[in-house]
C-alpha cells in the first residue's frame, strides 16, 4: 500500500511538468506535421491536404538545397572547431583548478555563450569587416591582402562557423571541466608511477573516460549549429545590404517562406526535413561513440 502511494504521489508530482513539456514541445511537432501535408499560406481560408506535395516541390527547389548545403558545413564546421578545442581547453584549465585565477579563465571562457546573440555578432560584423575591422589589419601585418569576409560567399560561411564556434565554445569546456572533476584521481596517479606523460594520461585515461559527455556536447553542438539563425541575420548580408542573403541557411528559408512568401505549409515541410535530419545525426552520434565506447 505504501509503494503504490509513493508510486501515486511520483505521478502526480512529475504531471504538471509533463504536461508543460506536451503542450510546448511534443503538440508544436505533431502542428508541424499537420501544416506539412496541407496547402496552407496565411492570405487563403481554404487549406486543403495535398499530402506529399509540399515535399516533391521542396527537393526540386534549388534554394533548399543551397540552404541545406549552407546549413551542414556550418553544423559540422562548428562541430569539428569546438569538440576538440573545448576539450583542450578544459584540460588547460583543469590542470589550473589549484590557482587562485581558475575562477577567471571559467568565467572568461564562458561569457561568449551568454552574450546575447545580435550584440555579439554585430561584434564580429565589424572584426570581419574589409575596410576597418581588425582581422584584415592583422593579416596586412603579414602580408595578407585585405579579404571581403561578409561579402564573398565561401568567406561568409566562414565567419559564421567561427562566430558559432566561439558562442559554443564556452558552454562545451564547462561540461567538459565538470567531467575531469570527477574522474578519479587514483587512475592518474596510477599511470603517473607507470611513467606516463599527462599528455599521454589525457589520451589513454581522460578522453575514453569522457566519451558520455562528448557524446552529450556533440550532441547539443550540432542541434543548435543546425538551427542557426541570428549569426547568419546578422553578418551575411548581400551586396544590396539584405540581412542574410549571403548564406542561405534553413531556418531563414522556413520564415522566408512563411512569412515573406506566405507558404506556412512548404515552410513546415521543411521543418520537418530539418527534424528529421537533426534525429538522424543524433542517433549516428549515439551509435558511434556508444560502439567506440563499447571497444575501449
Amino acid at each position: 500500500m505504501l509503494k503504490r502511494r509513493r508510486w501515486l504521489f511520483a505521478i502526480a508530482a512529475i504531471l504538471p511538468t509533463l504536461a508543460i513539456y506536451f503542450w510546448v514541445r511534443i503538440l508544436p511537432i505533431g502542428e508541424i506535421l499537420r501544416l506539412s501535408v496541407h496547402k496552407w499560406d496565411l492570405l487563403s481560408r481554404n487549406k486543403p491536404f495535398i499530402g506529399l506535395e509540399n515535399f516533391r516541390e521542396l527537393f526540386g527547389d534549388h534554394l533548399f538545397w543551397e540552404a541545406l548545403r549552407n546549413t551542414s558545413i556550418i553544423a559540422f564546421g562548428v562541430l569539428v572547431i569546438t569538440i576538440p578545442l573545448a576539450m583542450i581547453i578544459a584540460a588547460l584549465i583543469y590542470h589550473r583548478t589549484r590557482s587562485r585565477f581558475a575562477g577567471f579563465y571559467e568565467t572568461t571562457v564562458f561569457i561568449p555563450h551568454v552574450a546575447s546573440l545580435v550584440p555579439a555578432a554585430m561584434a564580429w560584423k565589424w572584426i570581419f569587416d574589409a575596410k576597418l575591422g581588425p582581422l584584415n589589419a592583422f593579416l596586412g601585418l603579414f602580408g595578407i591582402p585585405a579579404q571581403s569576409w561578409l561579402f564573398d560567399p565561401t568567406l561568409s560561411l566562414v565567419a559564421v562557423i567561427v562566430l558559432c564556434s566561439w558562442q559554443a565554445l564556452g558552454y562545451a569546456v564547462i561540461i567538459y571541466l565538470v567531467g575531469l572533476k570527477n574522474l578519479p584521481n587514483s587512475l592518474f596517479e596510477a599511470a603517473r608511477l607507470d611513467g606516463a606523460s599527462g599528455v599521454q594520461s589525457f589520451r589513454f585515461i581522460s578522453m575514453p573516460l569522457l566519451k558520455p559527455i562528448t557524446l552529450y556536447v556533440s550532441v547539443v553542438t550540432l542541434v543548435s549549429a543546425f538551427n542557426v539563425y541570428a549569426q547568419v541575420f546578422v553578418l551575411a548580408s548581400d551586396a544590396q545590404g539584405a540581412p542574410g542573403r549571403q548564406v542561405r541557411v534553413l531556418v531563414l528559408d522556413m520564415l522566408e517562406n512563411a512569412f515573406r512568401n506566405y507558404r506556412v505549409g512548404y515552410a513546415a515541410s521543411e521543418a520537418v526535413v530539418l527534424l528529421t535530419i537533426v534525429l538522424c545525426l543524433t542517433a549516428i552520434q549515439f551509435t558511434l561513440l556508444r560502439e567506440k565506447g563499447g571497444r575501449s
